[in-house]
Parts: C-alpha cells; sequence; structure tokens
C-alpha cells in the first residue's frame, strides 16, 4: 500500500458501502446488479483501474484492482462482475488488440457505456479448452460463428464478449483464436440467467451464436490460432484474482464471525469465552493471516511481471480451499442463524464453493504444479 493506493481504497470503500451494499438483497432478487452500477463506477473511476490511461483507464497496476477486489468483498457482494470486466476482458483487449480495438472498446469499458465479458466454457467443455466446439469461419472479410456458451459472467448485461472459438476446427491447440463479438450483432442470443446455489445476484448466463457474422477485423491478435497462447498467458491473473476475493472473505467472515461470538450468550457468557470457540477463531485467524502472507507475495510478484504459472496455481487453489474452510468453520459457529440466508455467513458459504471450480478447477490446479515440480527445485540455496 502507498498514498494512492490508500486514496483508492477510500474511494472503492465508499462506493461499495454507499452504491453496493445496500442494495445486495435487489441484486440477488433480480439476479443481476443494477445496470447503472456500471456507468456510476466508470464516473467515479473505478473501472479498468490499471488499464493504460490513453484508452481511458486508471494507469494504476493489479494492485488497484486487488483494492476494490477485497472492499467489494467486505461489504458481502458477490454480484457484481467488475473484476472480470476490468481485471480479465480490458486486458485481453489492452495485451492483444489492435490500436483500432483498443480505441473502440477499452474507452466504454472503463466508462461503463460497455460491460464485458469473456466465453470460454460451452455446455460438453469444461477445462478442456482445446476440444471446444464453437467455430468461427472466415467467409470473405467476415468469420461467420456458431456455437454456444455457458456459465457466463456478465453474460446477461455484456454489451461485448470476448468469444474463444476454432478458427481452424481440425487443429486442437492452434486451432483456437479469440474474437470481439458486439451482442447487437444479429444471430447472437442469450439464454437464461443460471439459477445456481450461490452469487444468485451475478448474471451467470447462457450465450448462443447462429450464423453471427463479425468483420475480420475483429479477431484479436494479429493472426488466428493466438488464442490458446492468449488464454495461457492472462490465466494467472484470473486465477491471482480469485485468490484475492478468496483471502478477502476470509478476513470479511472472520470480522463478522468475532462481532457475532462476542455478542451471541449461551450459558450465561458469550460463547466467545468458551475454549473450543477461542480455539476455532485462532484457526480462522491463522488461516487468513497465512493466506494473506501468499497473496501480498503473489501480487507483488505479478505487478513486476515474475508471477509464474504453477505459483498462480498454487495461491489460486490454496487460498480457494481454505476459505472454504474458514466459510465452513465461520458458520458452524453462527449455530442455526449461519443456516439462514439473510446471515451474510450463510451466502459467503454458498458464494465461496465456486472458487474451487471456475478459473480452472482445485484438480486442475494440482495437475499444473505437478508438471512443474522437479526434486532439488523446492530447497532454497
Amino acid at each position: 500500500m502507498d498514498e494512492d493506493l490508500a486514496d483508492f481504497r477510500d474511494l472503492a470503500r465508499t462506493f461499495c458501502e454507499k452504491e453496493i451494499k445496500p442494495n445486495i438483497e435487489n441484486y440477488i432478487n433480480n439476479k443481476q446488479v443494477d445496470r447503472d452500477l456500471w456507468n456510476q463506477a466508470g464516473k467515479v473511476g473505478l473501472l479498468c483501474a490499471s488499464i493504460s490511461e490513453e484508452f481511458g483507464g486508471g494507469g494504476g497496476t493489479f494492485a488497484h484492482e486487488a483494492v476494490l477486489i477485497e472492499e467489494q468483498a467486505y461489504v458481502g457482494d458477490s454480484s457484481w462482475g467488475a473484476s472480470l470486466h476490468s481485471g480479465i476482458v480490458a486486458h485481453y483487449i489492452q495485451a492483444y488488440g489492435t490500436p483500432e480495438q483498443k480505441n473502440e472498446w477499452l474507452p466504454k469499458l472503463a466508462s461503463g457505456e460497455a460491460v464485458g465479458a469473456i466465453a470460454m466454457t460451452e455446455p460438453g467443455t469444461g477445462s478442456d479448452l482445446q476440444n471446444i466446439k464453437t467455430k468461427a469461419i472466415l467467409d470473405g472479410d467476415e468469420y461467420v460463428v456458431n456455437g454456444a456458451k455457458t456459465f457466463i459472467t456478465n453474460g446477461a448485461q455484456a454489451d461485448v464478449v470476448l468469444v474463444v472459438a476454432k478458427t481452424k476446427p481440425e487443429e486442437a491447440a492452434a486451432g483456437i483464436s479469440l474474437l470481439i463479438v458486439p451482442t447487437a450483432t444479429p444471430g447472437f442470443a442469450r439464454g437464461r440467467v443460471l439459477d445456481k446455489i450461490g452469487m444468485k445476484g451475478q448474471d451467470t448466463s447462457e450465450l448462443f451464436f447462429e450464423d453471427v457474422r463479425i468483420p475480420a477485423t475483429n479477431l484479436l491478435g494479429t493472426e488466428e490460432g493466438q488464442g490458446f497462447i492468449q488464454l495461457m498467458h492472462q490465466l494467472p491473473q484470473e486465477r491471482l484474482i480469485v485468490a484475492v476475493s478468496c483471502v478477502a472473505a476470509m478476513e470479511a467472515l472472520l470480522n463478522l464471525t468475532l462481532e457475532y461470538t462476542e455478542a451471541r450468550n449461551a450459558f450465561g457468557k458469550p460463547i466467545g469465552k468458551f475454549q473450543n470457540t477461542k480455539f476455532k477463531l485462532a484457526e480462522i485467524a491463522t488461516e487468513a493471516r497465512v493466506a494473506r502472507a501468499f497473496v501480498d507475495e503473489c501480487v507483488e510478484a505479478h505487478i513486476k511481471g515474475e508471477l509464474d504459472i504453477p505459483t498462480a496455481a498454487m495461491v489460486k487453489l490454496w487460498t480457494s480451499e481454505r476459505a472454504q474452510k474458514v466459510a465452513d468453520m465461520c458458520l458452524q459457529l453462527h449455530g442455526g442463524y449461519g443456516y439462514m440466508n439473510e446471515y451474510p455467513v450463510a451466502r459467503a458459504w454458498a458464494d465461496l464453493r465456486i472458487s474451487q471450480i471456475y478459473a480452472g478447477t482445485s484438480e486442475i490446479m494440482k495437475e499444473i504444479i505437478s508438471r512443474f515440480l522437479k526434486s532439488g527445485d523446492v530447497i532454497p540455496r
């Protein structure tokens, strides 16, 4: 943290407390945030904080994105897909887009005029991206996109979608490309907002593409077949975003549980005075502290351009697994109230379960980590 980040945190905290926290129930009931929330966030400078000022962004670093992720978690919100919009979609365009693509879309993403989504997962394909079925076939000076995507964050509100498709269907990884698809394009259709066990205010949706024609200039990158490499380069930041949200949730849950156990009485004294409660709280505090240290180390490395693939997998694996453990312990300490949706701990318990699945499952994280393990490398010299 420095003065600039502290000021940004004040801004993010005020915004989340004023604009998001009072409306969480409405978001859950509507299965999406209010569309105007994006415009409000863009107006005060919270969107695309780590995108270059040249393109309307804040000119900051990933640390600015982390601060907003934390403050959103601290008010108990899991509905607003800003971390994907700013930390993922905008970064693909900034990293690989043409000057024309950057000038067209980044200012709109930064202002909230456009909401962004990325469409990777398909009904029959999860982590196995090399076997996606969505196709984008070049026809003259246009690509014709056909296929279906599911579990798409910001899907119901997105104005632009980065679509992972096969431009060379006969190829595996080498056939994958990313394309910019405006959702106003004929042939694009949204399916239902999916009914999830958690993150109920997030507009996670199905998307369909039927003979969607987009200009060939909407290819992201200089040539076809670069999509898989682009995905691999950007996934560490996506996994770090998940890790930051998990450790912030752990810290928020600890604070909520401390408040509850100090106020709740049983057998003539606060339940926080019982040895079992004290020991559980000590364990939770330690889990959160260890996770925070690891996340901060990874954020620092990422800002320096030094966060490698296995470490990103490790931090995502560790924080997502530990956050679920912490949520379960906190729920238990709330007793029956912990099982009620009106209590934030119940919602957090359900919300956090997806963190072990999206951005790569825990099993995929273990597979990635194992590929980089060699005898002698794990002992510092």
